[in-house]
């Protein structure tokens, strides 16, 4: 099971427009079992329906933040990311507290509702946090490699071996990492 979660974590820290395309999917779905579904079947749920109204709201803002980030973020992802992740965190907080404020009210059917989709939105929100943790480490990396605390010791290895021609630049490649550093 950690395998297959490490796997996905990894793809989609590689493709993090797919996190905010699944993260704005899934709010949508969200937005329109609250709003629609529920409120017309609110009998059979339990919760008053201007709580679900608030929370459809909420869902609808996080499906337009994911669908821009989707359409229009080309760089910083790991930012972005992890806002969508700790703001579906709260959403959660929320989800409880309602549970707990409206427990007398609610029915077997609206309290597994809305503990699946707590699971299922602590479970995203595992996922998205922790890609946008590798997708930092990924940009530090990229950044270190690009930068100058790489590249110009190396510019120096490469250039005194030029001026040295007599030797291999590879012959003493230890002794010069520590005299350029």
């Amino acid at each position: 099971m950690n395998k297959i979660l490490n796997n996905l974590i990894s793809h989609l820290a590689e493709n993090p427009r797919k996190l905010f395309l699944i993260d704005s999917l899934g709010a949508v779905l969200t937005a329109f079992f609250l709003f629609t579904i529920m409120r017309h079947f609110n009998e059979y749920f339990g919760i008053p329906k201007t709580a679900l109204a608030y929370l459809a709201v909420i869902a609808v803002c996080f499906c337009f933040y994911s669908s821009a980030c989707f359409l229009f973020l080309k760089r910083r992802w790991a930012l972005f990311i992890s806002l969508i992740g700790f703001a579906n965190l709260l959403y959660c907080v929320l989800a409880i507290g309602l549970l707990i404020k409206y427990c007398h009210l609610l029915t077997i059917i609206g309290t597994a509702y809305f503990l699946i989709e707590i699971v299922i939105i602590c479970g995203l929100s595992y996922i998205e946090l922790n890609a946008a943790k590798r997708n930092k480490k990924k940009q530090l990396t990229t950044k270190l490699l690009a930068g100058k605390h790489f590249l110009q010791p190396l510019q120096r290895i490469f250039a005194i071996g030029l001026i040295e021609n007599q030797r291999s630049i590879w012959d003493d490649l230890p002794g010069r990492l520590a005299c350029t550093l």
